[in-house]
């Protein structure tokens, strides 16, 4: 009986830490998507989903062959300021779309999510024309900065992006790597605004509050597993 005891105890010294840490990893965190409804999201300037975002095994999958009034970016009912995003994506060969954040919805005034939000660059690299513009692959902060390196998985693979917001502090995370860390909004953010191709776009990047989107850029694309924790 001893003997028993004793290897338990090994194994939970062996084992025990990465099951606590698999556990932290989704401590504080609340679903963003419940993996079966709509619930919580809606398309931009409108009160319900459109009809080509379908949700099927546990995600969201954008169909462009859809009703053709059923497109748009899908955004959260909630803004957030301070967060912590957690979303995994896959893309379809030549595919492009975004996860786009700090959108202020405001469709008389700002007529796309991207007309305010930053984005997290989601491309199939190879497959499309962008994949050819620095700034404009998978990871980026598109337009502004170009990831540190390229930790993705190939077209059709799932990736894990992370996204951290705090008090201006912003960090992107590929598939546990950082890609991509800088401060919003100071005179360095204004620069690099003042650099890209929205330096002409009034009040771009810098909502300090805001919605959370997912792009229709009209290529196929899925996303499941959308956590969030408010920091």
């Amino acid at each position: 009986m001893k003997k028993y005891i004793l290897s338990a105890i090994v194994l939970t010294a062996l084992f025990g830490g990465s099951i606590a840490q698999a556990q932290s990893g989704k401590k504080g965190f609340t679903k963003l998507f419940d993996g079966k409804t709509a619930k919580g999201w809606h398309t931009y300037g409108k009160t319900t989903a459109g009809s080509k975002w379908v949700i099927e095994d546990g995600a969201f999958h954008f169909n462009p062959n859809g009703d053709s009034n059923g497109g748009g970016d899908l955004v959260t009912d909630n803004e957030y300021s301070n967060f912590h995003l957690k979303i995994d994506w896959k893309i379809a060969p030549n595919g492009n779309s975004g996860v786009i954040y700090y959108v202020k919805e405001d469709p008389a005034k700002y007529n796309q999510t991207y007309s305010t939000g930053l984005e997290m660059q989601v491309l199939d690299n190879d497959g499309h024309k962008d994949g050819k513009i620095p700034k404009h692959r998978s990871g980026d902060l598109y337009d502004l900065i170009k990831s540190s390196s390229e930790p993705v998985k190939p077209v059709g693979e799932w990736n894990t992006a992370e996204i951290i917001c705090k008090d201006g502090k912003l960090e992107q995370y590929l598939n546990g790597v950082k890609v991509v860390s800088t401060t919003l909004w100071n005179d360095n953010w204004k620069t690099l605004i003042a650099g890209s191709k929205f330096a002409n776009w009034a009040d771009w990047g810098t909502y300090k509050s805001g919605k959370i989107a997912l792009q229709d850029h009209g290529n196929e694309v899925w996303y499941r597993n959308i956590m969030i924790k408010q920091l």
